[in-house]
C-alpha cells in the first residue's frame, strides 16, 4: 500500500504514535508519505519506503493568520496525484480531517478516489473540539471520514457525547515498540541524579494546566518526607514558571531537576523508579505506557483512558484527580522496599507488553484493507 500520514510533528502523543506507525508500516514494505509542516521529531534518519513532504505556509499581507488548512489540502492533492497514494491516514481532527476531506473532494472532481481515515487522539475532542467555533467543522469531518478510530474507549465515549457523530468509531489503542524501552540503567547516569542511592521519580509532559504538574511537586514533597528521593521533570510549557515557584516555596528544588524536552525520554525512564501522571484528563496516557514499558510503575489519576492502561494495584495505582495525599501514600507503598518495587516493575512491563506494536499494527492493516476494499466496490 501507498499511505499518506498527516500528523503534528511535535513531541505530543499523536505525533509520536503516527510516526512510529509509519515506520513500522515501512518496515513491512508499505510506502509511507508523511505530510506535515516540519520533520517529525521521532522520524530519525530516513530509511527505505519513508518519504517526507513539507507543507510550506507563506505569509500573505491579506491574511492575519497563515491559512494552514488550505495549504495542507492543496499539498495533499499534489502528493496523492503524483505519488499515486492509495489512502490517507490523518491523526488529530483539527485541521487534518477537514483538510483531508477538502483534498478528497478536489481529487474526486478530477476522477481520483482517495479514502481517508481519521484517528482521534484526545485534546482534539476533549479540549479544543469543545470550543463551539470548532465543533461544526469537527463533527462534519468525522462523519465524512471513510473510517474513524479512537485511542481508547473513554475517548470514543467522549466523542459520541459531545458531537453529533453518527458513524462507527473503532478503538485501536496507542502502542509502544518494546525494543525502544529495554535500555539498561547507566550507573553513571543514575549516580548523576541520585548520588546517594535515592529513588528517582519522573514526570513527562507538555506542562499544560491539564497535566497538573504542580500536583507532581506536591506529591514528591510528601514522598521526600518518608523516602530519600529525587524528582526529574521532563518537558516544558506554560506551567513551568509556576512549577519552579512551587519547588522554591516547598523547598524541594535541590532535589528536583527540570531538564526540558527530550527526543528520547526512554533514556530517563531507564533510570527511574516511579512515574507520576496526576492529569486532570488523559484520553490514553502514552507517557504512562512508555514508563511501564521501561519497567517503571505508574501513579496516576483514574480519568479518561488511563484506567484502560494502568491496572490498580498491579502496574501502579489510580487515584482521584487532585488527591495528592492518596497518590503520595500509594507511591510510598511501591518505593518503601526493593522487593515491592521490583514486583511492580515486572508487572508494569508485563502490562505494557499487551500494547506492543506487534499486537496493534495488524488492527490498522486490517482497517486499511477494509477501507480499500470498499473503495473498489462498484457504485450501485
Amino acid at each position: 500500500m501507498k499511505i499518506g500520514i498527516v500528523l503534528y510533528p511535535t513531541f505530543g502523543g499523536s505525533g509520536v504514535v503516527a510516526t512510529e506507525l509509519g515506520k513500522a508500516l515501512a518496515d513491512l514494505g508499505h510506502e509511507i508519505h508523511f505530510v506535515t509542516y516540519n520533520q517529525p521529531v521521532r522520524l530519525g534518519s530516513f530509511t527505505k519506503n519513508l518519504f517526507y513532504h513539507e507543507v510550506n505556509v507563506s505569509d500573505y499581507p491579506l491574511f492575519d493568520y497563515p491559512p494552514y488548512e488550505t495549504v495542507l489540502a492543496s499539498k495533499l492533492v499534489d502528493v496523492v496525484k503524483f505519488e499515486k497514494l492509495d489512502l490517507l491516514h490523518v491523526h488529530y481532527a483539527i485541521p487534518h480531517a477537514s483538510a483531508a476531506y477538502m483534498a478528497q473532494q478536489i481529487l474526486a472532481d478530477q476522477g481520483i478516489i482517495i479514502p481517508f481515515i481519521t484517528t482521534l487522539h484526545g485534546t482534539d475532542i476533549t479540549l479544543v473540539g469543545r470550543d463551539p467555533s470548532f465543533a461544526p467543522a469537527i463533527t462534519f469531518a468525522i462523519n465524512k471520514s471513510d473510517a474513524v478510530t479512537a485511542v481508547s474507549e473513554s475517548l470514543k465515549a467522549d466523542t459520541y457525547e459531545h458531537f453529533d457523530v453518527h458513524r462507527e468509531i473503532e478503538v485501536i489503542p496507542n502502542f509502544i515498540c518494546p525494543e525502544h524501552y529495554q535500555l539498561k540503567a547507566e550507573k553513571d547516569f543514575r549516580l548523576e541524579y541520585a548520588p546517594n542511592g535515592e529513588r528517582i521519580i519522573t514526570h513527562i509532559s507538555n506542562f499544560r494546566p491539564v497535566k497538573r504538574v504542580e500536583d507532581v511537586v506536591r506529591i514528591f514533597q510528601k514522598i521526600l518526607e518518608e523516602i530519600p528521593s529525587k524528582l526529574i521533570l521532563v518537558g516544558d510549557g506554560p506551567e513551568r514558571y509556576r512549577v519552579e515557584q512551587l519547588c522554591r516555596k516547598l523547598g524541594t528544588c535541590k532535589h528536583t531537576s527540570i531538564i526540558g524536552k527530550l527526543k528520547k525520554p526512554e533514556e530517563v525512564l531507564a533510570i527511574s523508579d516511579l512515574f507520576l501522571l496526576p492529569s486532570e484528563s488523559e484520553s490514553f496516557g502514552l507517557a504512562a505506557l512508555e514508563a511501564m514499558a521501561s519497567g517503571v510503575p505508574v501513579i496516576s489519576t483514574n480519568t479518561g483512558g488511563v484506567p484502560e492502561l494502568n491496572t490498580h494495584g498491579y502496574s501502579g495505582y489510580l487515584s482521584n484527580v487532585g488527591d495528592v495525599d492518596d497518590m503520595a501514600t500509594n507511591a510510598i507503598k511501591i518505593l518503601s522496599d526493593d522487593a515491592t518495587l521490583q514486583q511492580f516493575r515486572d508487572n508494569a512491563r508485563s502490562r505494557a507488553s499487551e500494547f506492543s506494536i506487534d499486537r496493534i499494527l495488524p488492527m490498522y492493516i486490517d482497517l486499511y484493507n477494509r477501507v480499500l476494499a470498499r473503495k473498489k466496490q462498484p457504485v450501485a
